[in-house]
């Protein structure tokens, strides 16, 4: 696996140069696509020097120590830094989920429970709204249908980072992780004997590949309604034809919008979904393919697993898929994610290392 490092600094050098060429500075395009790489390859250009370093240091020690019995002392510390540089050279080698760096479109959807699920919809809202604002992210909510008694039959939500976030730090890279079905254990607002309820609620999350990745829509497989929009939402409710629904033929995915006053504002919202989610249908065939490959990765689990469950009573939450289990439930879901989505991303880095040392064997 270390073996592929020499290629990608000979890519990271030639792209270094490239950064200078007068003709690549005066193409915006292949501008930002030359950064982009070299942004991705950079940590790891740094992670083989301090590598490359630390095992500099070992041998001058393992010399030094030949001549001297005293330097014998540094070894283990030497030997456990070259050990953890190697370690995180392997981790950023891992091949990288080609949309990592991408922003993200989530949805919530209430589930079973009725009332209570709708909810524990608009607690996860407000969780993820949290979670994106702790890290700097900019929130947007594309479409949304509120219950009666409060929360969210469904809700839609753009996250979109600030700037070139770091490898594994962008929307994508980090709430992949999240899509599936939640269930929360609690005593609903409307029961008045106090007993714990289970209800759940569904989490589905998609790339955000608008000006990013080519999405190719044929206009002629569109289906495109407009109708008045309802609920909450000012005078425009109910007096204009501004909610806009899309049906894509030859998929028969239906995406509608009608939180914008603007028809054109709520097609361009409702497009920007639909490319998501056709994009998300194609990378599913694709991992649905290679059946190995999907096993390996925590991402791929299927939707309609339960991923997690929120214990109220307990102040615990639990992960399903990577075993982590802790009794903070309340600053959770005050958007402190971090440690849950770190199982996760550990999980995953470890199966897909597992499999490149099978595919080495």
């Amino acid at each position: 696996m270390l073996e592929s490092v020499d290629g990608l600094l000979t890519e990271h050098a030639e792209l270094e140069a490239s950064l200078a060429d007068p003709a690549v500075i005066g193409d915006p395009d292949r501008l930002r696509e030359i950064n982009r790489r070299y942004s991705q390859l950079t940590p790891i250009v740094t992670a083989q020097h301090e590598y490359a370093r630390a095992e500099g240091d070992l041998e001058a020690a393992k010399e030094l120590a030949d001549e001297d019995p005293a330097f014998s002392e540094e070894l283990p510390a030497l030997q456990e830094a070259v050990a953890e540089a190697e370690a995180r050279l392997r981790r950023l080698l891992i091949p990288r989920d080609p949309d990592d760096d991408n922003d993200v479109i989530l949805e919530v959807k209430a589930g079973e429970g009725g009332a209570e699920s709708a909810l524990f919809a608009g607690d996860l809202l407000r969780m993820y709204l949290r979670h994106a604002e702790k890290r700097g992210w900019k929130t947007e909510i594309l479409d949304s249908t509120e219950s009666d008694l409060g929360g969210y039959k469904d809700v839609r939500v753009a996250v979109t980072a600030k700037g070139s976030p770091a490898p594994g730090e962008a929307p994508w890279a980090r709430l992949k992780y999240e899509g599936g079905v939640h269930r929360v254990q609690r005593v609903p607002v409307t029961e008045s004997q106090g007993r714990i309820h289970t209800s759940a609620a569904g989490v589905w999350v998609m790339p955000d590949v608008g000006g990013v990745v080519e999405v190719d829509i044929d206009p002629h497989d569109l289906k495109i309604d407009v109708y008045r929009s309802s609920g909450p939402g000012g005078q425009s409710v109910n007096t204009t034809d501004s909610a806009v629904r899309i049906t894509h033929g030859p998929t028969g995915t239906v995406v509608s919008c009608q939180n914008e006053k603007s028809q054109l504002q709520n097609k361009e919202s409702a497009m920007r979904v639909l490319r998501a989610r056709l994009h998300q249908m194609a990378m599913d065939e694709a991992a649905a393919e290679a059946a190995q490959a999907r096993a390996s990765q925590v991402r791929t689990v299927d939707r309609s697993e339960r991923i997690r469950t929120y214990n109220f009573p307990e102040n615990r939450i639990s992960d399903h898929r990577t075993g982590f289990k802790a009794h903070h439930l309340d600053t959770v879901l005050d958007g402190d994610l971090d440690a849950v989505i770190d199982s996760a991303v550990e999980a995953d880095e470890a199966a897909r290392l597992a499999a490149l040392a099978g595919e080495g064997e």
